[in-house]
């Protein structure tokens, strides 16, 4: 048993939990806007002209509309693959918060009669070709299954973005394929969670009420007032 809160209270540290991920999604931009393109084959520029990373970010910034930039250090830039391991690493955590949420919704929903049965998920699909009337909560259930990908995937990369040696790292196409499906899976379970399952939930009142008024830890408010002792005996 634990303190009650309310449902808006418990949606607001959902929301938080991706108002976070985007912050930190959008800090990663100006690492992965810096181009190593200039640095030629170790990052001396040798054979380039001087001017050409500067004005392949210039050409690359106007047909994207992103403020591309070359790369302080082409050396960091061709050696590493550090950003992409920063990016990945900031997916993952929102994968966990992913994975939270809907970990959380699957628990709320879980019922009628053994579960908690505290929210009711919109029924989408038949949940059982044996056990009729079985529905499950798939939109939640999904996105634990895009979680555990994403996570699955930042550690390829990370492997990836560790095996670089001296100023050359030939693993980057398994870390473009594993960074490109991550942002694509979450960016479309992030929807189908948000619309077709938290949106539409709806809330079973009653049931919530029938566990609040026999919830004896609510006793616990009271310490201030008549001390630990006495409320622990109330609660028993």
């Amino acid at each position: 048993m634990l303190m009650p809160v309310t449902l808006g209270q418990e949606l607001s540290g959902w929301r938080t939990q991706i108002e976070h991920g985007i912050a930190r999604l959008q800090s990663v931009e100006p690492r992965l806007l810096a181009l190593a393109q200039g640095g030629t084959a170790v990052g001396t520029g040798i054979n380039a002209h001087p001017d050409f990373g500067a004005r392949f970010a210039q050409e690359l910034a106007g047909l994207t509309a992103l403020p591309f930039k070359p790369s302080h250090n082409y050396f960091e830039s061709m050696s590493t693959q550090d950003a992409a391991v920063e990016l990945s690493g900031q997916l993952k955590t929102l994968a966990v918060s992913l994975m939270k949420i809907a970990n959380d919704l699957r628990w709320m929903n879980s019922g009628p009669l053994a579960g908690l049965g505290e929210i009711a998920l919109p029924a989408l699909q038949p949940g059982s070709s044996i056990m009729p009337g079985k529905v499950n909560p798939v939109i939640p259930e999904a996105a634990t299954m895009v979680a555990a990908q994403v996570i699955g995937n930042d550690m390829t990369i990370t492997i990836a973005g560790q095996s670089g040696n001296f100023q050359l790292n030939v693993m980057l196409p398994v870390i473009a394929h594993n960074l490109l499906e991550s942002i694509r899976l979450l960016a479309s379970i992030h929807r189908a969670l948000a619309d077709s399952a938290i949106a539409g939930f709806k809330v079973n009142t009653a049931r919530l009420a029938e566990a609040l008024d026999r919830n004896p830890i609510l006793v616990t408010a009271l310490n201030p007032v008549i001390g630990y002792e006495q409320g622990a005996a109330i609660a028993k």
